[in-house]
């Protein structure tokens, strides 16, 4: 009896283990290379699948997502022979699974070396200058090249990146040199430039505040004319209208004389010849408010004091 079950016990785990490499589950996006006693077969792909046990064997599972690859820097010469360190990101994918297995042993070393290679000429026909400028063009060329070259290998290269460009510390020197220079010069213009446009203001203001300043005092000016113009108008109308006589107006003219002497400043000042007929005028005018009781000898002698004291009095002249 136990042969029999020790013999029983090894074929349920042979059937166990013929179940177990007869069905093959592949994940999703995923594909698997079967191969029989050592010759391709077919292709597994995603899901439930059937194959022979200890005839049929899986060669290789591959991943069918998009794969990113960074590649470690690569010392490139440039058309005016200076070495730069690049480094690249490829972005990739296996749309064949049978040709990434058998069309090449690594794909993804050969992509490496590929793109090494294809930089290298690429930078090797450009100056520093381009190669720092011209990143899109540098990537749209090494794309070109890689998705052709690998095409037969069932991979598709989708883009290609250029992480970093490492000019030589030296000229990494001279180009902030250069970039600290150009800022310099750039603030120095502006500068220049603020300071002149602050002049032109300024110039513009004075120009608007001398001309606004000019047409204020010239309407100043007209409307103080015109008001003194009015003032005498008003002035002489008045006088008119009220009719004054010879004697008024010499009595008015003696007060003046007073105003005209006023002043430390006034040391000499003359008298002019026209104070003699406001003199006779005011005399006469005073003569004939006289007293009431005198007759016509007292008009006389008034008369006659008037010409004495006329002679008498001389027309004063202050030093």
């Amino acid at each position: 009896m136990e042969p029999v079950i020790i013999v029983l016990i090894i074929l349920v785990v042979l059937v166990f283990i013929a179940l177990i490499k007869t069905i093959q589950v592949i994940p999703q996006a995923s594909a698997a290379i079967v191969e029989r006693f050592g010759r391709y077969t077919r292709t597994l792909n995603a899901g439930l699948n059937i194959v022979v046990p200890f005839i049929d064997t899986i060669r290789n599972r591959i991943d069918l997502r998009e794969q990113v690859v960074p590649f470690p820097p690569q010392p490139v010469i440039t058309q005016d022979n200076l070495v730069v360190n690049i480094d690249t990101v490829i972005y990739y994918q296996v749309t064949d699974a049978r040709a990434a297995t058998y069309e090449v042993a690594s794909y993804i070393q050969a992509i490496e070396q590929l793109t090494v290679t294809t930089l290298r000429n690429i930078i090797g026909g450009m100056d520093l200058e381009r190669t720092l400028t011209s990143r899109e063009e540098i990537n749209a060329a090494l794309r070109g090249v890689l998705d052709e070259a690998t095409g037969k290998w069932g991979i598709r290269v989708n883009r290609v990146e250029l992480k970093a460009i490492e000019p030589p510390t030296s000229i990494q020197d001279s180009m902030e040199k250069q970039m600290r220079a150009d800022r310099d010069k750039r603030a120095a213009i502006l500068t220049a430039e603020g300071t002149r446009q602050a002049a032109i203001l300024t110039a513009e203001g004075e120009k608007q505040s001398a001309i606004l300043k000019a047409e204020g005092e010239a309407k100043a000016a007209a409307l103080r004319a015109e008001g003194e113009a009015q003032a005498v108008r008003t002035v002489f109308e008045a006088i008119h209208a009220g009719d004054p006589d010879q004697k008024l107006l010499s009595y008015q003219y003696l007060q003046m004389l007073p105003k005209i002497a006023e002043g430390d400043a006034n040391k000499l000042w003359i008298v002019p010849s026209e104070i003699g007929d406001a003199l006779k005028g005011l005399s006469g005018a005073m003569g004939n408010f006289g007293p009431l009781g005198g007759g016509s000898g007292n008009n006389n002698g008034n008369n006659g004091g008037n010409s004495s004291g006329t002679e008498r009095r001389e027309r004063p002249t202050i030093d």
